[in-house]
């Protein structure tokens, strides 16, 4: 289920009008070393973050799991969309974006094509 970490809400002047329920814009510290920003919204059917940092790179894998456990429970499963060159839509060059449809569920390939699970 998504939810939000009401604990690191900011009260952002642009988000103003944007900061109700599950919408909003948030900030946090990674085991006190980087600021992640981010942004979330859960409308026309998508629930989306986008995710960015107060440097030139992108997050990282662990980074973007950080938010993603932040956002949504371990269960859910959220994507990265890479799209067609021709749709791809970019206003932060370091941005990333986890999606998640409201009604339904992404196909997934079996976890045996990335390897064996151990448990």
């Amino acid at each position: 289920m998504f939810h939000t970490p009401e604990e690191y809400r900011v009260e952002h002047p642009i988000f103003k009008i944007w900061s109700e329920g599950n919408n909003g814009f948030f900030v946090f510290m990674t085991n006190g070393r980087e600021k992640i920003r981010c942004q979330s919204s859960d409308g026309f059917g998508w629930e989306h973050v986008s995710v960015s940092l107060n440097k030139n790179r992108c997050p990282t894998w662990e980074e973007m799991c950080l938010v993603k456990d932040l956002f949504w429970d371990a269960e859910d499963c959220v994507i990265q969309f890479h799209p067609p060159e021709s749709e791809n839509v970019s206003m932060h060059k370091y941005c990333l974006h986890l999606w998640r449809p409201v009604n339904g569920q992404f196909p997934r390939p079996p976890s045996i094509f990335v390897g064996v699970k151990n448990d």
